[in-house]
């Protein structure tokens, strides 16, 4: 075993949906230092590109709302070795509050797309007999609080579904994995950085009493994708700075 190399991934074409910002973005920069062909995809175009021309990538826009689009995007990519999609979106209102249409927002993009977008990189995976797939759930889809109930069965519902894809895709040489972060920093919890109270609770709440950068996701993306993580597969890797590890606050005295 080539240790010095576990990690390499010269040779492999990546996608990353998402890649304009945040998560998917710092995924690009980091599977592409890691020797990854790139395509950065996302349906900014022009956010898409200025990561591709930060990793020597390619840049495509893609609205994986749009199942036809993705399916293209899938045939025209082909062969994908690796997969990383970051998409979601979410609204923080109580279960009395929320709205069918608001409901149906937030499933259509966090589990309806994910669905297609597995079944559109995955089959020409299973073609090959080989390839790597890593969604992003969250830690609600274990633990959850008020406010959080759609989005939270919708995260809940990825990972089963990405387990799912690991066993019927595993027989063809195909993994497919997790990454459940815990609070970061990204576009989609502005709403909460701009409350500090609320900022400063979520922060209390994990064990190391901060928020993530996305850049700290970076690195289990590149794990997952690369040969380090070959018997890893039907895995959820909580990146969350230990929130699911910790219940409650009170430090007992001596």
């Amino acid at each position: 075993m080539a240790y010095e190399r576990l990690f390499r991934l010269d040779g492999r074409r990546a996608v990353v949906i998402g890649a304009g910002s945040g998560i998917g973005r710092e995924s690009a920069l980091a599977l592409a230092a890691h020797g990854a062909d790139v395509v950065c995809a996302d349906r900014d175009l022009a956010a898409a590109t200025a990561t591709a021309e930060r990793c020597g990538g390619a840049a495509r826009l893609l609205d994986v709302l749009d199942t036809g689009e993705l399916r293209a995007a899938a045939a025209a990519e082909h062969p994908v070795d690796v997969l990383v999609f970051t998409a979601a979106t979410n609204v923080r209102k109580r279960l009395l509050d929320y709205t069918g249409e608001e409901f149906d927002r937030v499933v259509a993009l966090n589990l309806r797309a994910s669905f297609e977008v597995i079944r559109a990189f995955g089959a020409g995976m299973v073609e090959r007999g080989r390839g790597s797939i890593i969604g992003f759930a969250s830690i609600r889809a274990s633990v959850t609080e008020p406010g959080q109930g759609v989005y939270s069965a919708t995260k809940a519902g990825l990972v089963q579904l990405l387990r799912t894809a690991a066993a019927e895709f595993g027989p063809s040489g195909v993994r497919v994995n997790a990454i459940a972060p815990g609070v970061v920093e990204t576009p989609l919890t502005k709403q909460i950085k701009d409350n500090p109270a609320w900022y400063d609770a979520y922060a209390a709440k994990s064990a190391l009493g901060r928020w993530a950068t996305a850049e700290e996701m970076a690195g289990a993306v590149v794990y997952l994708a690369s040969d380090a993580a070959s018997f890893v597969t039907g895995s959820v890797l909580h990146v969350d700075g230990g929130w699911t590890a910790v219940d409650g606050r009170f430090d007992p005295p001596n």
